[in-house]
Parts: structure tokens; C-alpha cells; sequence
């Protein structure tokens, strides 16, 4: 397994956010990660990520225990896209991509020509490469997330974990972020709230609800009538797409 959880809980005072979780997800996988606003899957997200530590239960990566890897190695595996990601106004957009090559690099190492490519792909992958000299600060929020992104991918991880990263973004972009984080050769677990983009781009999906995992299966196994009303209170009728063959979401009003 790429990356794996086994009996995480995780609480604030007494209230737990995360409750008694186990996954496993492997390597190259596109796992979406479903359920209501508060139901624990950001924090689950930091959990896996090593930004929090649990109360009980582990995180493994390739059967090691998190705990044990030194921080430096697991920036270099690891990288997180949060949802509202902060950044100095000073920097330009390239400035900020670059951080992601930082984990790759000792106090004494030569920024290098293969850094500079890498970096420019990133940029080239997330359509931020007209904006690269501009101001951070001038940045619309979605553009900001794009360049956020870019800056994970300049890590070159193993496993990327991103928390609703279509978060603020235009349909065009979205759509766009969504089929790139499908194919991409790495792990990547995405907190997404759309249905219809976990079912066209997700290999499998984990639902969260009050903490708890509740069901995990494909999106042909997961995204029925009955389970969405459990979760999301929601009526739908569920079809195959015309378009793409995959399951599509409509909703009643």
C-alpha cells in the first residue's frame, strides 16, 4: 500500500473530530474523499499528511510508520494542498512555486537547471505560466489555488493530498484540475464536494460522516440514491451519462 491509516482518532478537548478511521489506499490511486461540511475529512487529510499528530492509531506509508520518517523525508513524499493556503504578498507567483523544491535542498545545495524544469511544468500544468513574474498579491483567489498546486507538484511527491481544491475556481479550471489530478502518476486523496467530478474522475471514494468512515468502494459502488440521502440529505436520481458512461447526479429542488 502507498499510504495507509490504521484506527486513527483524533479529538479537540473531548469532542472527537476523527473517529477510529482505517484506509488504504495504493499506489497511483485517485481516492476522493466525500461527506458534509464538519464531518472530518480535513482533519483526516492532516492526519495522513503527519500536519497533526492522532490520539490513537497510525499512519503508514508503505507499511512505515509516519511517526518514524524524518520531516524533511517526508516533505520530499508527502505534499499537502490545504484550502485556504497562506502566502507572503511580496512574492511572485514563480517565488511561490519554488517553494516546493525546498525539501529537496540543504542549507549549502545550488539552486539547479533540473529545478528550474521542474518548476516551469509545474507552472505549465496548472496554465500559470503567463502569470509567473506577476505579483502574488494581484492574484484572484482560484488563481492563487492554481498556483498552490503548482507548487505541491514542484515537491515531485509520491502521494499529494488536496482539500477541496477546486475551492474557488472557475467550472473551465476546475474540470481542468480535476482530469489532472486523475492523471497524475502519483497517490492523491482529494476532500471534493462535487459528485458528478468524484464520480468522473475518482477511482474510488471514502465517505466521512460525524467523524466516522461510513463507506468506501468505486463510484459505481458508493453514489446511490439511498447513501446520499444518508449523508447529504439529498434527493437524486442517479444515471449513466450519455456522455461518458459514468454515473451522473441529478438533484431535486
Amino acid at each position: 500500500m502507498s499510504i495507509s491509516a490504521q484506527n486513527l482518532t483524533w479529538k479537540v478537548g473531548k469532542k472527537i473530530i476523527v473517529n477510529d478511521v482505517s484506509l488504504a489506499v495504493s499506489p497511483g490511486e485517485t481516492v476522493g474523499l466525500l461527506g458534509p461540511n464538519g464531518s472530518g475529512k480535513s482533519s483526516l487529510l492532516r492526519l495522513l499528511a503527519g500536519l497533526r499528530k492522532q490520539h490513537k492509531g497510525k499512519v503508514l506509508l508503505d507499511g512505515k510508520d509516519l511517526s518514524s520518517i524524518a520531516r524533511k523525508q517526508l516533505a520530499r513524499r508527502v505534499a499537502f494542498v490545504e484550502q485556504h493556503a497562506l502566502t507572503s504578498a511580496n512574492m511572485t507567483v514563480r517565488d511561490v512555486v519554488k517553494l516546493g523544491r525546498i525539501p529537496h535542498h540543504s542549507p549549502f545545495s545550488s539552486w539547479t537547471h533540473q529545478d528550474d524544469e521542474i518548476v516551469e511544468a509545474a507552472l505549465k500544468r496548472v496554465d500559470m505560466c503567463s502569470r509567473c513574474d506577476q505579483g502574488w498579491q494581484s492574484l484572484s483567489g482560484g488563481e492563487r489555488q492554481r498556483v498552490h498546486i503548482a507548487r505541491a507538484l514542484a515537491q515531485a511527491p509520491n502521494e499529494i493530498l488536496l482539500d477541496e481544491p477546486t475551492n474557488h475556481l472557475d467550472i473551465h479550471h476546475q474540470l481542468q484540475l480535476m482530469k489532472l489530478i486523475s492523471e497524475l502518476p502519483v497517490t492523491s486523496i482529494v476532500a471534493i464536494h462535487d459528485l458528478n467530478h468524484a464520480a468522473l474522475f475518482c477511482d474510488r471514494l471514502i465517505v466521512m460522516l460525524e467523524g466516522e468512515l461510513i463507506a468506501q468502494g468505486s463510484p459505481d459502488e458508493i453514489l446511490t440514491e439511498s447513501l446520499l440521502w444518508e449523508v447529504f440529505k439529498v434527493r437524486t436520481k442517479i444515471e449513466s451519462s450519455p456522455v461518458h458512461g459514468k454515473k451522473h447526479i441529478h438533484y431535486y429542488a
